[in-house]
């Protein structure tokens, strides 16, 4: 009986910190007046929030990634860079037929094609601007990819891959080492 009263009176003590919400790190644009944070709230609810020095400056009730996930906000706070260091593996498509036996097509493998790693959002939601694997990581060098069962880890400095990991410049550029690669730039 004591069991069972003590089992719960912890699944009571568990149940506010379930419903917490997790806050990402906040990072702050290159001039320092605006900062970006995701919130999930669980449940399939995020928050994307944009904050001014003086209080909120808008958000956007949407899941444009995760609180690991990589946040840059520009200068004038109206658009967002988001950088997913682990991406859902692409579907592979049938390869082609070739007449020579053994003969492998040429371009990026199936899983590397069409792979979102990064995208840049408007304060309504808009993905303006996107970038994929094939774009940032040369066709040699996807070899270096750290492929798991169902996704892939692509990003230097970011889910134990040694390096620099993601920043903003003084300048307001988003610079980023993808695995084997050189620095790759994104602009607002």
């Amino acid at each position: 009986m004591r069991h069972a009263a003590l089992a719960l009176f912890f699944c009571v003590l568990s149940l506010p910190a379930l419903a917490e919400e997790r806050k990402g790190r906040a990072r702050v644009s290159a001039n320092g007046l605006y900062s970006v944070r995701m919130v999930d709230s669980g449940a399939g609810k995020c928050r994307l929030e944009v904050t001014k020095e003086s209080g909120p400056a808008w958000h956007l009730e949407q899941c444009v990634g995760t609180v690991d996930d990589y946040y840059f906000v520009s200068n004038d706070g109206e658009r967002v860079w988001v950088l997913w260091p682990l991406v859902e593996k692409g579907k592979a498509k049938p390869a082609p037929r070739t007449k020579k036996k053994g003969k492998q097509p040429k371009g990026p493998p199936g899983w590397a094609v069409e792979v979102l790693v990064a995208g840049q959002y408007t304060r309504d939601g808009q993905r303006v601007l996107e970038r994929r694997l094939t774009d940032v990581v040369p066709s040699k060098m996807l070899t270096e990819v750290r492929q798991m069962t169902h996704h892939l880890k692509w990003l230097e400095g970011t889910l134990g891959i040694p390096g620099k990991g993601p920043r903003l410049t003084d300048g307001g550029v988003v610079e980023f080492e993808p695995v084997g690669g050189v620095t790759q730039q994104l602009h607002f």
